[in-house]
């Protein structure tokens, strides 16, 4: 019998998966039930599973994440998504070439994603799962992404409309929001940098500033350039970006 893990938040669900995954899939054993992501990596290197049944959406990190945390060497394992996306998320699945079940699952789909596994497939896991992570961005409209900001304990969630501009500071970041409020954040201006490269609509205008270029209402060449923005306040932007700002304008 080949072994599999459940890796999924929902107490429910992983039950269900392996009551479905007993009675109609002879073939596994399930030697473990992970409620996330931390949970089932350690799980999987210290039990070495053939299978793993991973959710995708799980607080903290997602299931798209897994294979971040192996080795290239490492990665002798098989991965069968469980999902609640839509239709339209899903044809990056089915162009990668990985397995999904979408919840609520059902034993006849179970049984045939199975039944591909236990053929052996022989395309590479990690590149397939680089595929999948690149369609799923291309498929996901940037206007539903959530921007992940940690201040103190708490990490807040803001969609990009609600951040105007972003002023770095050293090792911190403060956050001006459309509402007025303004947020300090404990992540220097490169991690949001970095962190915004799949919104089109932020811009790194200086080495101080990100902007949102649908909050700029002017472009002001004096003194040095410098961008006026809907709430009034100024932003910097460097003499080497002014063709880029405008061309992205």
């Amino acid at each position: 019998m080949e072994k599999c893990i459940i890796i999924d938040d929902e107490p429910k669900a992983r039950v269900l998966l392996e009551s479905i995954v007993k009675e109609y899939c002879p073939g596994l054993e399930v030697v473990a039930l992970c409620e996330d992501l931390p949970t089932g990596i350690k799980a999987i290197k210290k039990l070495k599973p053939a299978l793993i049944f991973l959710d995708i959406e799980m607080p903290g990190h997602s299931g798209l994440e897994l294979l971040d945390f192996f080795n290239e060497e490492e990665i002798d394992f098989h991965i069968i998504f469980t999902t609640a996306y839509n239709e339209y998320a899903l044809q990056a699945f089915r162009f990668s070439a990985i397995d999904y079940l979408l919840k609520p699952i059902q034993h006849t789909q179970l049984a045939e994603a199975v039944q591909r596994f236990l053929k052996k497939q022989d395309l590479s896991k990690s590149a397939q799962l680089k595929n999948l992570k690149e369609h799923l961005a291309g498929n996901m409209g940037w206007e539903d992404k959530r921007i992940a900001v940690p201040s103190g304990q708490t990490i807040h969630f803001f969609k990009p409309s609600e951040i105007i501009m972003i002023r770095g500071e050293a090792a911190y970041s403060e956050i001006h929001l459309a509402n007025g409020q303004k947020m300090l954040a404990s992540r220097n201006l490169r991690h949001f940098e970095e962190m915004l490269q799949p919104i089109p609509v932020f811009f790194r205008s200086h080495k101080s500033y990100i902007i949102n270029r649908q909050m700029v209402k002017e472009y002001v060449k004096s003194d040095g350039g410098y961008l006026v923005l809907n709430n009034g306040q100024h932003a910097g932007i460097s003499a080497d970006k002014v063709n880029e700002f405008l061309s992205a304008m």
